[in-house]
């Protein structure tokens, strides 16, 4: 396994015999799928194998394979990330091809054939903008930053990074704070004793960091370690990290969604590191791996050729063979069997090798496809029926959940004050999928969780009110719907004395829809209806909303009563009600309703039939078809 320059054609590989058996052997091995957190990506940029006539190179600026057969002669093919980056020629064959790259957007080809030249097929010509005079052992380039880090002075520990600026038509050179990597041993004589293999660039939570996998030493630590070194664009370079590797061997760096990814190849596994999980007041942090090493998921390539037989198994693919070769930040290609992988995290087997939840949590939270695999962890911590560890999980969902809040909030107040001169325009903030709002949870964890068969129903209520607490402790505003799955739980367990204390206490905050649906549980529960009572009153809402709101729930003769008891039933819509009436399809109710209006026609006007600007004609027409004219009231008979 290495990590070869894409100056060098990608390595070719010599299959052993016994490969078959190889694989046989192992496949007891993977069985337990959900153990493997890495995996390659499904649909892999596919390229003719390296071969005595095909060599490969990899561009890493613009994540290009190139084929190139014959020197060029016989074609040259280009794979890209997508479609749109492929393109295939053919030049003349003068001789072997050390190296080839396009420029961005496939505009310029430069081939390089000797040491000391390097030759653009169309014939353009450079000029000289810069220079700088320094010897330099090796060096390396990291598209994504622009950054060129070159090893200096005999032992090849001291780099000088440049940085790069490309603007239209021209472009600048700065030169960075140089900085010394600290080797395990110093030799004497003085000697190259820091390679290029052992140094690798990355992009880790939007800063740049150098990375140094530093083998043991036979005096010092006796295994291996990559420290970390973070380069700031001003200022000087400082060693931050160190990942404690607690092997010896080959190793292989990735970087995949902020973590950094170790490739052991003797042992055929792979450790995760993430910084962000750092001891507390420390200036160099220290850290073991998140979770214990696994092997990537096995990978099968699929047949292909006129001679495959449609039922022919798919050949288990290589992992961690020697011919492997790696690029940053995210990408494996093996040349030997034409495929480039991207690297991916899968997150579900994550939760049952990481027992400390709230650590757990902290990882999932800064991963980017994290929110079904959160939602499932809040709903497991109910299930395990320890309230400490569902509270330690709803704390931590809150608190990216209210920083998201407050970000939403600062942003609309600056749109709303306008542009302030000399100032940049304002950014929404970008939600995140470790954004897992109150809606989510209702959908998905708590409305299930109180269906639950097997689990007490004071534990359901004691999570209900966890993550009531916990929003109400990082100041957000609880959804009535929440306080409303309270109440139904509370009701159908017939835990009516707690709702009444949750109630007089305010424990479940005032609203309409709350009192709304305290009046329908009014048959259940009797002193429902008052505790809606007092609430609407404390809420000084207008009557007619509370009207609208019953209404649109069915709750039809809630909303009769409720007009009633605060005096308002002689002034209200007669059509409305019998609408309202007329949908739930309960002929029944209809006819309650129906006669009710007619006897408040009877008392205010002498008279039960409807007024013409009532417009109720249909109404009473369907009250007919329904019951008969001898249901209707009649003037004499009342």
């Amino acid at each position: 396994m290495s990590e070869d320059r894409e100056e060098r054609p990608l390595d070719r590989e010599e299959r052993p015999p016994d490969r078959e058996e190889h694989y046989l052997d192992r496949e007891e091995h993977y069985l337990d799928r959900e153990e493997h957190y890495l995996e390659l990506c499904e649909n892999p940029v596919q390229f003719e194998n390296a071969s005595s006539v095909n060599n490969v190179f990899f561009d890493e600026a613009n994540k290009q394979v190139f084929a190139v057969r014959s020197g060029g002669a016989t074609g040259v093919v280009v794979k890209g990330p997508d479609d749109k980056s492929s393109v295939a020629f053919r030049m003349d064959d003068r001789g072997e091809v050390k190296c080839i790259k396009f420029s961005i957007g496939n505009k310029i080809l430069a081939v390089q054939r000797t040491l000391k030249s390097v030759v653009l097929p169309d014939k353009r010509s450079l000029k000289q903008l810069k220079s700088q005079s320094i010897n330099v052992n090796w060096y390396q380039f990291c598209p994504e930053t622009a950054v060129l880090l070159l090893s200096t002075t005999v032992q090849g520990n001291v780099l000088q990074p440049f940085a790069f600026k490309v603007r239209a038509g021209s472009g600048t050179m700065s030169k960075m704070s140089k900085f010394e990597i600290e080797l395990p041993v110093v030799p004497k004589p003085a000697k190259l004793s820091l390679s290029e293999r052992d140094i690798a660039m990355a992009t880790i939570y939007g800063q740049m960091f150098v990375m140094y996998l530093k083998h043991h030493s036979r005096t010092n630590s006796p295994t291996a370690e990559v420290v970390l070194y973070h380069l700031p664009r001003e200022g000087v370079c400082k060693k931050t990290h160190v990942l404690k590797l607690n092997t010896t061997g080959k190793f292989a760096l990735n970087i995949v969604d902020n973590l950094v990814v170790v490739h052991h190849q003797s042992s055929q596994t792979s450790l995760i590191f993430d910084i962000k999980l750092k001891e507390p007041d420390c200036a160099v942090n220290t850290h073991q791996p998140v979770l214990p090493a696994r092997s990537i998921h096995p990978y099968r390539i699929p047949l292909a050729g006129p001679a495959v037989v449609p039922s022919q198994p798919p050949i288990p693919c290589q992992l961690y063979s020697s011919s492997w070769s790696v690029f940053q930040p995210d990408i494996i290609i093996s040349a030997s069997e034409g495929y480039l992988w991207y690297l991916q995290v899968k997150l579900p087997p994550t939760v049952n090798l990481l027992q400390d939840k709230g650590k757990l949590m902290d990882f999932l939270l800064r991963r980017r496809e994290c929110k079904m695999v959160i939602l499932s962890v809040c709903s497991q911590s109910g299930e395990k029926g320890r309230l400490p560890i569902v509270a330690t999980v709803f704390d931590k969902l809150n608190q990216v959940y209210k920083e998201y809040l407050e970000a939403e909030q600062s942003y609309t107040a600056a749109v709303e004050s306008g542009p302030s001169r000399g100032s940049a325009a304002p950014k929404r903030p970008v939600r995140t999928q470790a954004v897992v709002d109150q809606s989510d949870m209702y959908t998905h964890v708590l409305s299930p969780f109180t269906e639950r068969k097997g689990v007490s129903h004071k534990f359901i209520i004691a999570v209900l009110m966890e993550y009531i607490r916990s929003l109400n402790q990082f100041q957000i505003t609880v959804q009535h719907f929440l306080y409303e799955l309270v109440i139904k739980t509370l009701v159908q367990h017939g835990r009516f004395y707690m709702l009444h204390q949750f109630l007089q206490y305010h424990v479940l905050s005032d609203s309409k829809p709350l009192a709304c649906l305290l009046l329908s549980l009014e048959s259940t529960y009797a002193p429902a209806h008052q505790l809606s009572l007092d609430m609407l009153k404390r809420l000084s809402t207008a009557n007619d909303e509370i009207v609208e709101v019953l209404l649109s729930k069915q709750q039809v003769l809630g909303a009769l009563r409720f007009i009633r008891s605060v005096g308002g039933h002689d002034n209200v819509s007669s059509r409305k009600f019998l609408d309202a009436a007329r949908q739930t399809g309960d002929q029944m109710l209809f006819y309650t309703v129906f006669r009710s209006f007619q006897q408040r026609n009877q008392r205010l006007r002498g008279s039960p039939g409807f007024n013409p600007g009532e417009h109720c004609e249909e109404h009473v027409v369907h009250f007919k078809q329904l019951f008969g004219d001898q249901a209707l009231i009649k003037p004499s008979t009342v």
